[in-house]
């Protein structure tokens, strides 16, 4: 049965990962075909061709690695003289010259009679923009969506007054200092189990005073002024007044890292609270989601240094980062890890699946908007860049520039290409024998 869970787990971010990529690339396929660009392929995955079907002009089809996807668009490089597109002159010589002609002459033998007017190359700056920007935008819609539904359909996970553990004794500064659990303890009972107190208990009031959530509760517990103190709970519908004594008890202090730091005396009955789901407000979202951006804009600010520590997993044998990168099997480790999970609330459950898949595409939003060939933000830059030309010439009464030749790129767009196949097979390697689980 566990086993079948985690199965589906992984099933689940598969079929998540897969409809995000589809859709990244129907943001880039509407506004093409809309604007009348020629698009001969629409392809979810990479590798060999599993099915496809061509309708009209297009081939649509699903390939055998789910990693990416991507849209053929007729002319996206130009002719070295957009003026006389049948000439490709090569206007550099070597190998990297003739990688850049042998790509464009590629890209013209696409374009058949009666296209010229259909090519990637020759829309206005804006609506390049559009295109290329629209798989990306495309993800940030997903990851919004996705979080409005976490957020203010599920809720968050939320300590409440209703108790979801009880010590069974009052723990001790030695075994606070090793992290023992208050198992089979020899101390005296704590408070909460003389008072009677149940997981499951629902505390309405503290010493005569209302109370309806986990802070309150703990406060009341803090302030109180005496060591004798009585509550009311909801057992299963019936109403219960319990007494407890409170007592001065060793808590531990942590870091923000969950590191024990110190050891304090405070007043201790002897409970935690389990957590409810609560519904959010609207400005969760956005919050949620700039937080997250926040985070993944460090991590890709820093994606060289991160690789060179995964790179230290993999080839030196050194620990693997639990706040390092996660690759996609990762993703589905950690997403067959949560479904499988024991004793964990269905609703929870999915809500940390949509948050993974959540965050996944704001990351991908992201990430595309990189300014470097061949992701999209490469292509916005170029056509940005086109759009300064054409402005500061036709402010001094120049010709036309004509677009940006992107091929020159194309060396650089290679280089980027195999480094991220490189990243991308460390991660598989690492996910696959060093893995981060969930709740490491």
């Amino acid at each position: 049965m566990n086993s079948a869970l985690n199965i589906l787990g992984w099933l689940i971010m598969l079929i998540g990962i897969s409809l995000s990529i589809a859709l990244h690339e129907v943001g880039h396929l509407v506004p093409a075909k809309k604007f009348g660009v020629k698009v001969t392929q629409y392809m979810v995955g990479f590798g060999p061709t599993i099915a496809s079907r061509m309708r009209g002009e297009t081939e649509y089809g699903i390939k055998a690695i789910p990693l990416g996807g991507y849209i053929r668009m007729i002319g996206m490089l130009p002719p070295t003289d957009p003026n006389q597109p049948e000439q490709l002159r090569s206007m550099t010589t070597g190998r990297i010259g003739s990688l850049v002609e042998d790509a464009r002459r590629s890209a013209a033998e696409e374009i058949e009679p009666g296209d010229g007017d259909r090519v990637f190359y020759k829309l206005p700056v804006h609506r390049k923009l559009v295109v290329m920007l629209g798989g990306p935008t495309m993800n940030l819609i997903i990851s919004a969506i996705l979080f409005t539904i976490a957020l203010m359909v599920i809720g968050t996970p939320v300590p409440s007054n209703v108790v979801g553990y009880v010590a069974p004794c009052i723990p001790t500064e030695k075994s606070l200092r090793a992290e023992e659990p208050l198992t089979n303890c020899k101390s005296t009972p704590s408070p909460a189990v003389a008072s009677g107190l149940k997981v499951g208990d629902r505390i309405v009031s503290f010493n005569g005073v209302a109370t309806t959530n986990w802070a309150s509760l703990r406060d009341q517990i803090r302030a109180s002024k005496s060591n004798d103190v009585t509550f009311v709970v909801d057992r299963t519908g019936k109403s219960l007044t319990l007494n407890a004594t409170l007592v001065k008890a060793p808590r531990p202090q942590f870091n923000d890292k969950g590191e024990l730091i110190g050891i304090t005396q405070s007043t201790y009955l002897g409970l935690s609270p389990a957590e409810e789901l609560v519904r959010q407000g609207f400005i969760a979202v956005p919050t949620q989601m700039w937080d997250i951006t926040k985070q993944a804009t460090h991590a890709i600010i820093t994606l060289p240094v991160k690789m060179v520590q995964l790179g230290k997993t993999v080839f030196g044998g050194a620990p693997r980062d639990p706040n390092g990168l996660v690759g996609v099997v990762g993703v589905g480790r950690i997403s067959g890890e949560v479904v499988a999970a024991q004793g964990v609330d269905v609703q929870l459950k999915i809500l940390q699946i949509l948050g993974l898949l959540a965050g996944l595409n704001l990351f991908l939003f992201l990430f595309n908007l990189i300014p470097l060939l061949p992701l999209d933000g490469g292509y916005a830059i170029g056509a940005i860049w086109e759009g300064i030309k054409r402005s500061w010439a036709q402010m001094r009464g120049k010709p036309d520039p004509g677009p940006v030749d992107v091929a020159k790129a194309l060396p650089l767009a290679y280089g980027i290409s195999l480094i991220l196949i490189v990243m991308g097979a460390l991660l598989v390697w690492a996910d696959l024998f060093k893995p981060i689980t969930f709740g490491q």
